[in-house]
């Protein structure tokens, strides 16, 4: 009798909230010059290993890709300084230097006609080509102001962040002393993009380099949640120029470059990046003055695509809509748990989804979340007392 058993029949759901993998912004992507001065041999080998304007993948082996980056222009030392760092995934864009500072910064930023990129362009074109999205991005000893620019559209675009050193009022070479630095920032009103000053004795854009690798390296080891500042650096024995530093004096050096949203670097136990903020607008966007909180908003962008996805092109039901907000509920209840935000919740408002909206296919949910501020300033009151020589006689006898 077709259809007929007498028994239990089980029937396997997927219904309910997803589980999601965790995300990572911990993919470097740079811009960089590579020569050989060696045979014809060397220059084949380094153009096999790095063709011009093609994303490169690296994983792993930092040391090794390093040494097949040439002897000239700025790829090898970038790598060596990032390799002090971490071993993060890192894609490389190799472009030729120009005859002048113009025709490198055109090879710098790059160009495409829809099909083929070349310079940053090409970093948009990674994911496609090696399989990974570079989100932590930099081009050192190369970030002249107009590459800046074209820096912060792309961390625009792969929901990134840009760091760059400060330059002077030609645009193009290192600032000379703070004036500089704070003029230089100034130029800027980008959330994706840290500015920093000044650069370690290697020079060439070497402390960049160190940004990108302790960038990968706290997203790895802490999460993007924690700012650059105050960690350690590894390899630097040295600053171009001196900066005073004292933890209660915000008159100091430091100080004053935080004060004008410039990061620099201290020596305190060792040399590490000293500042949390970003380039954002304080009067259109303040609320993404430090880096922690654009990198968390990209987190949380890329969490949204992972709630959504499974979802997509299903029934719109009631329960549909439920399991979807319980699963990015769920997410953000555990990244909360984890420290990695304060909070963060998903709604379904009745008021802005219409029933022509919903039979369209377009529910609207809102998340309202609070990213972890970095402990930036403590402020103790020492207050002087007598309190604690009451009982003072009584103690003595």
């Amino acid at each position: 009798m077709t259809g007929f058993h007498h028994g239990l029949t089980l029937t396997e759901s997927a219904g309910g909230a997803r589980a999601l993998a965790a995300i990572s912004l911990a993919v470097i992507g740079i811009v960089a010059t590579a020569t050989s001065s060696g045979d014809a041999q060397a220059q084949a080998d380094l153009d096999a290993a790095y063709p011009l304007n093609e994303p490169v993948l690296i994983t792993g082996g930092v040391d090794i890709a390093a040494g097949k980056a040439g002897d000239g222009g700025t790829l090898a030392p970038a790598l060596t300084a990032i390799g002090d760092q971490a071993s993060p995934v890192i894609v490389v864009v190799r472009v030729e230097e120009g005859a002048d500072q113009a025709g490198t910064d055109a090879n710098v930023i790059g160009a495409t006609d829809g099909n083929i990129y070349t310079g940053l362009q090409a970093l948009k074109a990674a994911e496609t080509k090696v399989g990974v999205k570079p989100r932590i991005l930099g081009a050192p000893g190369l970030d002249t102001q107009p590459v800046v620019e074209e820096l912060a559209s792309l961390a625009k675009t792969l929901r990134g962040f840009a760091y760059v050193g400060a330059k002077g009022a030609d645009g193009v070479t290192p600032a000379d002393d703070i004036d500089e630095a704070l003029l230089y920032r100034d130029n800027f009103a980008h959330r994706e993009l840290m500015v920093i000053w000044p650069d370690t004795s290697q020079a060439g854009g070497d402390a960049i380099a160190r940004a990108l690798g302790l960038r990968a390296q706290i997203d790895e080891r802490i999460g993007w949640h924690k700012t650059l500042s105050n960690v350690p650096l590894v390899g630097v024995t040295g600053l171009q120029r001196d900066v005073a530093f004292d933890l209660t004096d915000p008159s100091t050096d430091a100080g004053v470059l935080n004060a004008g949203e410039v990061t620099t670097i201290i020596r305190q136990t060792g040399f590490r990046f000293w500042g949390n903020r970003t380039c954002a607008d304080p009067a259109q966007q303040p609320e993404f003055a430090f880096e922690s909180a654009v990198r968390t908003s990209h987190a949380l962008q890329d969490i949204c695509a992972q709630i959504v996805a499974p979802f997509i092109d299903q029934p719109m039901t009631i329960g549909l809509v439920k399991d979807l907000m319980e699963t990015g509920n769920a997410r953000f209840r555990q990244l909360a748990a984890e420290g990695k935000i304060i909070g963060a919740k998903m709604f379904f408002d009745p008021d802005v989804n219409s029933a022509e909206e919903l039979a369209q296919g377009r529910p609207r949910f809102r998340i309202d979340f609070t990213p972890a501020a970095p402990l930036e300033n403590p402020n103790i009151d020492l207050v002087i007392t007598d309190y604690f020589y009451a009982g003072f006689a009584d103690q003595l006898v």
